[in-house]
Parts: structure tokens; C-alpha cells; sequence
């Protein structure tokens, strides 16, 4: 399943680190920016999560909530965050719910192998609980720059 922009957001709950939840439809009113990524501590989720980390205040400031999410546990979201001082909520969708509803799951193919998981993806949800951009496969450099004006815009 997929979804475009101008839909209704899917809502979620989910557990987070530091044993919390976080739940969509608790954030209406504000900016959301939902940011898909395949796993933690690798190179290029650890890069694009520092990214969202440092502008987080930009972020603050224009009145958005940065949520990641990720199939890791919880726990493994602590130490992951711990270890980068991640300063926003880590969701693990660890049954892959939250990922069909928002069609990030996706067949990928490495080196000829054909397998399953998280297309790197960030949604950014208006106040109003519609999607109001969608950028798919992301790549990274850049990537948080770009959210960033998108978020100011609204």
C-alpha cells in the first residue's frame, strides 16, 4: 500500500526508546516529519540521523516534531541513540505495520539478491494530519536541508 501526498497520514502508535510511545493523531496541529530508515548505526542512517540531530532546532523552531522510525527494537533505538546523542524519538515498528501503511517496505536487490526492507523515506504530515510532501529513496546529502525548507513553507 501506498500513499500520496494530499492524503489523510496514516495514524500510528508505537513504541519508543526510553520506553515511551508516540502516537500521530496526540501531534495534530503541529508539523510531523516521519523519517523511514533501514537500520541503526549503519553509515548512512547514522549520517542522515545526525543530520536530522543538529538541525533539530531549526526544526523546533518552525514548530515540527522529527520522529525516526525503524524496524531495531527499542533497545537497540536506546543504544543507538545514546551513542549519537539523538535528541528526538526513535519509533520501532519492529511487526512492519507502520511501514506497509506508508509503503516503505519494499522489495530491494543487493548485488543480483533479492530481499525485503525499509526503503529510505521521509513523509513530512501538515497540522492538519495530511501528507504534504513525500520523498522516497531518499539519499542523504542534503536530504535534512531539503525537509527543512519543505517544513518552513507550510
Amino acid at each position: 500500500m501506498a500513499v500520496n501526498e494530499g492524503d489523510t497520514a496514516p495514524d500510528f502508535t508505537m513504541p519508543t526508546d526510553g520506553g515511551g510511545t508516540v502516537r500521530l493523531s496526540d501531534l495534530k496541529g503541529k508539523p510531523v516529519i516521519l523519517y523511514f530508515y533501514p537500520k541503526d548505526d549503519t553509515p548512512g542512517c547514522t549520517k542522515e540521523a545526525c543530520g536530522f540531530r543538529d538541525s533539530l532546532p531549526d526544526f523546533s523552531g518552525a514548530g515540527a516534531t522529527v520522529i525516526g522510525v525503524s524496524k531495531d527494537t527499542v533497545a537497540k533505538h536506546d543504544k543507538f541513540k545514546a551513542k549519537y546523542d539523538l535528541t528526538f524519538p526513535l519509533a520501532s515498528d519492529e511487526d512492519g505495520a507502520v511501514c506497509e501503511a506508508y509503503g516503505t517496505w519494499v522489495e530491494k536487490s543487493m548485488y543480483g539478491r533479492k530481499y525485503m526492507g525499509i526503503d529510505r523515506a521521509t513523509f513530512l504530515i501538515d497540522g492538519d494530519g495530511k501528507l504534504a510532501k513525500i520523498w522516497r529513496k531518499v539519499k542523504v546529502p542534503g536530504h535534512v536541508e531539503d525537509v527543512l525548507a519543505a517544513v518552513k513553507s507550510l
